[in-house]
């Protein structure tokens, strides 16, 4: 039996060695690596399931990503990534095994999950989603008033929203046949948008709840419910209505005529490939998420097969331990310069840093270093109008990743948008001293006095690393590795952080203290235990 404690010993070395290796690091213009080693670029340039990743313009000398590669391995990521496809417990505060990739994968994979096979399980219910999607879709599933479905309101809130809501921005055709629309927050205004000049008798109601007791989801399904139920006639009305869910017996007790099925083995943020995909699978037809799937699928034998340096997940995942806990840089910007892909930053938000903003270590002590950094962005060039300001040249470094694609809309090759971002990248790496600063503005006629004022504002101090990330074109096979990429990212950086990845505990204590005011606000009155301001704002908004 392996000694913990040694085990321990490793890592806490490899540890060490890796913020040694990355303060060393953080004192060298990246600019200047290049020079000091001839192979950079090419050790540092992966190409993975129709992606090509350049990872160069990080902090890393080629010694301080030896070392990184030496902590992934101390901290046993080939052992952990083998559990993960293996269907053991990699959710140990809920026992569960973490089964994503068994649903992409192609027909008699024979994943398993604690032992138990589930591949035959995912395959009918895929086939159960196709089948109805193409009903839907050539008009042989009809409303209770014989007509075709024109609109799909998909009704969820955190991974049962976020992920279809991207791949629906990301892949919709420019006319689509089916309006898909989307509906997460409990204000009554978002519904109220979404059904604004929609005809309920050609819209089918996808509710998506894993318990089918999400609070936000049931009062939103409410409101669609009464609505159906205002225009529509009783029988029939359930052929609007299907339910999503682990919990089939409540989604058919609330009046939905069919349900589709996942199991506890998936989690909320990586569900969009299960039955949680359901309305896209409808509005883009079940080719393009086919190709979803498959994509995603080609990424996750690159991550299982190729070895921890050339490996695209492993080397995000180090990239990101590198700044956030060798160099202190608890911020991360992602910038998509695609439209399609405007909600990638928000869809990250919840992947990340729910996942990763944990505190306390798989056996409940406290971490020792900083775990999920910050993620927050937007598509460029709208953030270069906005943020970017701060990334070139305020005080904090904040590594950034750029995915840019060559084809937006077409054939044609987007040079503007793109050239956009390799100069973002380029900038942010080089900067501009306040000696070549002042000499472009005497050069531009500046008078000597004026150059010296404003040379130190229109100084840059590059050095600021970033990633990029290049795709042809936002192919459903592209859009699904690039999801499936930074789901294994994540995944490797909990095993590095000694975290579960898989739970969110701490989405749970503001549910239950939202219960109990939700009930002091219904009875009028303002319970004894709420804190002062707690209790005077309830009363200043009851």
């Amino acid at each position: 039996m392996t000694d913990p404690t040694a085990n321990a010993l490793t890592i806490d070395t490899a540890w060490g060695a890796l913020t040694a290796a990355a303060q060393g690091d953080g004192r060298i213009p990246i600019l200047d690596q290049f020079a000091a080693d001839p192979e950079r670029l090419a050790r540092f340039s992966v190409e993975a399931a129709g992606l090509h990743l350049d990872l160069s313009k990080q902090s890393w000398s080629r010694e301080g990503f030896v070392a990184a590669l030496a902590l992934a391995r101390a901290a046993d990521v080939e052992g952990r990534r083998a559990a993960l496809f293996g269907g053991e417990v990699v959710n140990p505060t809920e026992g569960r095994a973490v089964l994503h990739p068994a649903l992409r994968a192609s027909a008699g994979a024979g994943f398993k999950a604690l032992g138990e096979p589930v591949s035959a399980e995912v395959e009918a219910v895929r086939a159960e989603m196709r089948a109805y999607a193409e009903a839907v879709r050539t008009g042989s599933e009809r409303s209770a008033t014989g007509q075709r479905f024109e609109t799909i309101v998909h009704v969820g809130i955190g991974g049962s929203d976020l992920g279809p809501r991207l791949i629906w921005d990301a892949l919709r055709p420019i006319d689509a046949a089916l309006d898909l629309r989307f509906v997460a927050n409990i204000d009554p205004r978002e519904m109220a948008e979404t059904l604004a000049g929609v005809d309920p008798r050609t819209t089918l109601v996808v509710v998506v709840s894993k318990t089918f007791t999400t609070q936000e989801t049931l009062a939103n399904a409410v409101l669609a419910r009464d609505w159906l139920k205002a225009a529509l006639p009783e029988e029939g009305l359930d052929r609007h209505f299907i339910g999503v869910t682990a919990a089939p017996d409540k989604a058919m007790a609330f009046g939905c005529g069919r349900t589709f099925g996942f199991r506890d083995w998936v989690g909320g943020r990586y569900s969009l490939w299960s039955a949680v995909g359901l309305s896209c699978a409808i509005a883009l037809g079940w080719n393009v998420f086919q190709g979803l799937l498959d994509g995603a699928a080609a990424m996750d034998t690159h991550f299982l097969e190729a070895p921890l340096e050339a490996n695209a997940p492993v080397l995000m995942a180090l990239a990101q331990i590198y700044n956030v806990d060798g160099l202190n840089r608890p911020a991360r910007t992602v910038a998509p310069y695609a439209h399609g892909l405007r909600r990638l930053p928000s869809f990250l938000q919840q992947l990340e840093m729910e996942s990763n903003g944990k505190r306390v270590r798989l056996d409940g002590r406290p971490v020792e270093r900083q775990t999920c950094p910050v993620v927050f962005g937007e598509p460029g060039t709208n953030g270069q109008h906005a943020f970017f300001q701060q990334i070139h040249q305020g005080p904090m470094t904040v590594p950034a990743e750029f995915v840019v694609l060559r084809r937006t809309l077409g054939d044609a090759v987007e040079a503007p948008l793109w050239a956009n971002a390799l100069a973002q990248a380029q900038a942010l790496m080089i900067g501009k001293t306040e000696d070549q600063a002042r000499e472009e503005l005497l050069a531009s006629g500046v008078a000597a006095e004026e150059a010296d004022r404003l040379a130190p504002h229109k100084a840059f101090p590059g050095n600021r690393p970033s990633t990029t990330i290049v795709m042809d074109r936002l192919t459903p096979q592209a859009l699904g590795a690039l999801l499936a990429l930074y789901e294994h990212k994540t995944f490797v950086e909990g095993v590095l952080w000694d975290i579960n990845s898989f739970d969110q505990w701490g989405v749970e204590l503001g549910k239950v203290l939202a219960k109990a005011i939700l009930t002091d606000a219904h009875g009028g009155q303002v319970s004894e235990s709420l804190d002062p301001s707690t209790a005077d704002l309830l009363r200043r908004l009851s």
